[in-house]
């Protein structure tokens, strides 16, 4: 995969960033790369739409706290859609950075973002 695979689409003035189904040790740095340069574009909000990924590893997690710093230097509100992976980012702490929601429309909409789901049967 590489930064141009990562699709910016204009919603008004907010900037969605499509991500690919799986975010690991192999894709995080063009992630990262693309989320740079989508940050750079002005975008008052740029959402990072993970609505198809249903995988996220420790290096995906950190190309997103990246693009949290790299958007907070360039006065862009970042948010994350992420349903599938919404669990383990809320567990890592990215959800007390970055607002998550369940849908790429509450986004959009800066809905409240998403109340992290309680730990099941037998903690985390």
């Amino acid at each position: 995969m590489s930064a141009e695979d990562c699709e910016v689409r204009w919603i008004g003035r907010q900037a969605a960033v499509a991500m690919p189904a799986e975010i690991d040790v192999a894709n995080a740095h063009e992630i990262q790369r693309a989320l740079a340069s989508a940050a750079s574009l002005g975008a008052p909000v740029l959402i990072v739409d993970m609505s198809g990924t249903t995988f996220c590893d420790s290096a995906g997690v950190q190309a997103i706290i990246a693009a949290h710093k790299q958007a907070a230097a360039a006065d862009t509100q970042l948010r994350l859609v992420a349903p599938a992976v919404m669990r383990i980012l809320t567990l890592v702490g990215v959800g007390q950075l970055v607002p998550l929601y369940p849908t790429l429309e509450a986004a959009l909409a800066g809905a409240p973002a998403a109340e992290p789901s309680p730990p099941g049967p037998g903690g985390y």
